[in-house]
């Protein structure tokens, strides 16, 4: 019986580490595309001013909430 509950909590362990890295580890784009950016209060008007001098290209800006 304790082994199977050994086996159990380390299978979870190993899927916190794997989602913990799938979410929260580095994150690669493709040549050409510029970075991630996390959006805070700082640097919002960088992202205004990019999506508005982009006015001739498709925009799209995705939200995501962990909740």
């Amino acid at each position: 019986m304790t082994r199977t509950r050994t086996a159990v909590a380390a299978g979870f362990v190993v899927l916190a580490v794997l989602a913990g890295y799938y979410f929260y580890g580095g994150a690669q784009v493709p040549p050409g595309q510029p970075e991630l950016t996390r959006l805070s209060p700082q640097n919002f008007s960088v992202l205004r001013e990019r999506f508005n001098g982009a006015q001739q290209e498709v925009r799209l800006i995705a939200l995501l909430s962990p909740t």
